[in-house]
């Protein structure tokens, strides 16, 4: 139990350091001012300045955050940092750099631990193995039973699951030769696919031929060719795309409400996750790494995204944005967070509740 909240202190005040170390990376790059850059939230514990930056450790180890000169527009923070220090009097895309910093480093931060999975543990497949079979479905009658590993289909080899379900649907409502392993011994049966209309990961419709097996869930780790970057980084990319489809899926209502999670539940992931394995563990750090940065993009008054499209605007219109109607929008981009978090805490209690 320790090591699972240590695990999760870690994990989530970490990703949220990274985030902040984007923000804090690109404004000295920039050369502007940052008043304090802070590991962990709350009362100091112990820190050193450093030009006219203070580095401190506090006493709350979740998370972090950068104080940048000229962030709120104090008139003040000018007697300390020269003007052309202050993030309020940069060019708007200067200011729009440092926000989106942020996110970015969090896809950095899953890139990166995607490929030190790839390089030390390999890359995962799915293996075509059954883990359950429908009733009254076309694999049933032909005898297919959960534990089965498909060994090839029409005489074509099955490597992973993915390349079963490819072509069981490129073969149509065709006759398909299943050769299967079972209890050490190899069997061939012959099953014909139905179309049937089923919900997919995000709730949409899918018209597919299906034989009524699924997945086992075993997986098989193999080395890389290379130095496993481009594996990677189109690993980073296929979480992210998942993940954007699950927040439209939401919007959309294919997804319910009631899916969204908040701080328990990601403890809860990052425990299970502690339990499964070290590189478990890391796996769902870079996944909630995205999630975090995409989130943070939302276009949003208050996230990062929100004021990306703030400067965006300000880059067009050539001019600042009307301070009385930012103030609006930021209250509006306030109420609108603290509802969600509020839904997704609501959530995490019923599913303890229930």
């Amino acid at each position: 139990m320790l090591t699972s909240a240590i695990a999760i202190i870690l994990a989530l005040g970490g990703l949220i350091f990274f985030h902040e170390l984007g923000h804090f990376a690109v404004a000295r790059m920039f050369r502007m001012g940052v008043k304090a850059f802070s590991l962990g939230f709350g009362p100091k514990l112990f820190g050193f300045t450093r030009g006219k930056t203070e580095y401190k450790l506090s006493l709350i180890p979740l998370g972090g955050y950068v104080a940048l000169a000229g962030e709120t527009g104090e008139e003040e923070e000018a007697e300390e940092f020269a003007d052309d220090e202050l993030f309020s009097n940069r060019p708007a895309w200067q200011r729009m750099f440092v926000v989106a910093a942020g996110p970015f480093f969090n896809f950095l931060l899953a890139f990166l631990i995607f490929w030190f999975i790839v390089l030390m543990q390999g890359q995962g497949i799915s293996l075509p193995t059954v883990g359950g079979v429908m009733e009254d479905s076309p694999a049933a009658s032909a005898g297919i039973q959960p534990g089965d590993n498909v060994l090839a289909i029409d005489g074509q080899s099955i490597q992973s699951w993915s390349e079963l379900v490819k072509t069981i649907r490129q073969r149509g409502e065709n006759e398909l030769e299943f050769l299967v392993e079972r209890e050490g011994t190899t069997q061939k049966f012959y099953i014909t696919p139905e179309v049937n209309t089923v919900k997919n990961l995000f709730g949409e419709e899918v018209t597919a031929p299906l034989v009524g097996i699924t997945q086992g869930g075993n997986v098989a780790y193999v080395p890389v060719e290379g130095t496993g970057f481009t594996v990677a980084l189109q690993h980073t990319w296929n979480m992210s795309r998942v993940v954007v489809k699950g927040f439209v899926s939401i919007i959309e209502r294919l997804i319910p409400v009631e899916t969204i999670g908040g701080p328990i539940m990601l403890a809860q992931m990052v425990h299970t996750s502690a339990q499964s394995g070290f590189f478990d563990l890391l796996g769902m750090v870079a996944i909630i790494s995205i999630n975090l940065a995409i989130i943070n993009l939302l276009p949003i008054p208050v996230l990062d995204g929100g004021h990306i499209l703030f400067f965006a605007i300000e880059t067009v219109i050539r001019r600042p944005l009307n301070e009385r109607w930012k103030a609006f929008s930021m209250r509006i981009g306030i109420m609108l967070l603290l509802m969600l978090m509020a839904l997704a805490i609501f959530n995490d209690f019923r599913r303890i509740l229930s």
